[in-house]
């Protein structure tokens, strides 16, 4: 994790200086100085705040609009403006700042949707052809003054008419009470076996201002239920009040009958959700030992993670878990063809994996703390289960 940390800086860092010291130093204008370092300035101190977790979701988007339009830009000017002169260096900043501009304005409501599926031979044939469909971070929060954007994706959810519906974490950004306006909206959201979600990291609010207060404080009384704790409680209520059955280190079995030879054979799969596993600084709060507690070796599971490092750590050649779905990392929400920033932080940041007998499948999700995506468009995820 330090070496990210340290790349990032540095990247931020060295082409404000650089630039400076070639060009803005010799207008001698006090302002001017001030002006052009003040963004990078304010993007390493909401950089450390995050960090420290200190009022996590306003400096996360005050860091991530101030690197995406300021250190991003300087960046690719102060390496093209060793090739090419500086007119012509300066094309691909302002291109740059266009597609900023489409991502900030337009690119956060452009849902797709992606397929893929899973071949596995543990899958019971009376499943062949099953259909899951994975959506993943909404952090309802963001959209609280765009509410037709909520509908929009219930109607593309329900039109894939698929047969289970799983949510893989990070429903809100920082209290339970984002959930409350979209409420009948959610409840629109159906599949013949169900719909089941798990929590992410945002989910057990501790990034909000009273949340990081009351850590700071440290409550002279230990037994006192904390804001984020209630906060979590008020969450499965909701949820469960929106008809989604939530997933705490448990399983859940989805059977169907098969006429086999004149005998009706009953088979099962097992979809089994997990608590945040993940690495610091986010929560590790998941027991996949107990969430697996009474199955059997060989039945096709489904597990649902929120941090895909969970899979590589914890279920790949440890497991005999076929597909494991994830989110959490957004791909940054920044995505040019095939490559995306959140490489630098995770082996898997999107799509499809496969390793042995093991599936990982990543959703870029559709929201995020900061109303913006470009490349990364926001997505739902439509899984076909086949037998081999």
């Amino acid at each position: 994790m330090i070496l990210p940390i340290v790349l990032f800086l540095l990247l931020l860092i060295a082409p404000d200086v650089y630039l400076w010291t070639e060009y803005i130093r010799q207008q001698d204008s006090w302002w001017l100085n001030v002006f052009w370092f003040m963004p990078s300035v304010a993007a390493v101190a909401s950089f450390i705040l995050v960090n420290r977790g200190v009022y996590h979701n306003t400096f996360i988007r005050v860091m991530f609009a101030l690197v995406l339009c300021f250190g991003l830009p300087k960046l690719v000017f102060a390496l093209l403006q060793f090739f090419v002169s500086w007119q012509l260096a300066i094309v691909l900043p302002i291109s740059i700042q266009i597609a900023l501009i489409y991502g900030f304005f337009f690119g956060w409501r452009r849902i797709v949707v992606r397929s893929s599926t899973c071949v596995s031979k543990l899958l019971p044939k009376s499943f062949d052809g099953y259909k899951v469909l994975q959506f993943s971070d909404l952090h309802l929060g963001t959209f609280r003054h765009n509410p037709a954007f909520i509908k929009k994706l219930v109607r593309v959810i329900n039109e894939q008419r698929v047969d289970l519906i799983v949510f893989t974490g990070d429903l809100v950004n920082i209290h339970a009470e984002e959930v409350r306006p979209f409420m009948s909206d959610l409840q629109q959201i159906t599949a013949p076996d169900g719909v089941y979600s798990i929590m992410g990291n945002h989910d057990y609010c501790e990034y909000g201002m009273d949340a990081t207060r009351e850590k700071m404080e440290k409550s002279a009384k230990p037994n006192k239920l904390s804001k984020a704790a209630r906060n979590q409680r008020v969450l499965e209520y909701l949820q469960a009040k929106i008809g989604w059955r939530m997933l705490m280190n448990e399983h859940v079995n989805i059977v169907r009958v098969r006429s086999d030879e004149g005998a009706n054979k009953s088979k099962s799969i097992s979809i089994i959700g997990v608590e945040n596993i993940g690495s610091p600084p986010f929560k590790s709060m998941g027991n996949l030992p107990k969430a697996m507690e009474g199955l059997v070796d060989g039945t096709f599971k489904i597990l649902l993670s929120h941090d895909p490092t969970h899979w590589r750590r914890g279920v790949l050649h440890k497991t005999d878990i076929a597909l494991t779905l994830s989110g959490h990392t957004h791909a940054g929400q920044l995505k040019i063809g095939k490559f995306s920033p959140a490489k630098w932080a995770y082996n898997e940041w999107g799509g499809k994996y496969v390793e042995g007998e093991s599936m990982l499948y990543v959703s870029l999700g559709v929201g995020g703390t900061l109303p913006f995506r470009f490349g990364a468009w926001p997505e739902v995820n439509v899984i076909t289960l086949l037998s081999k």
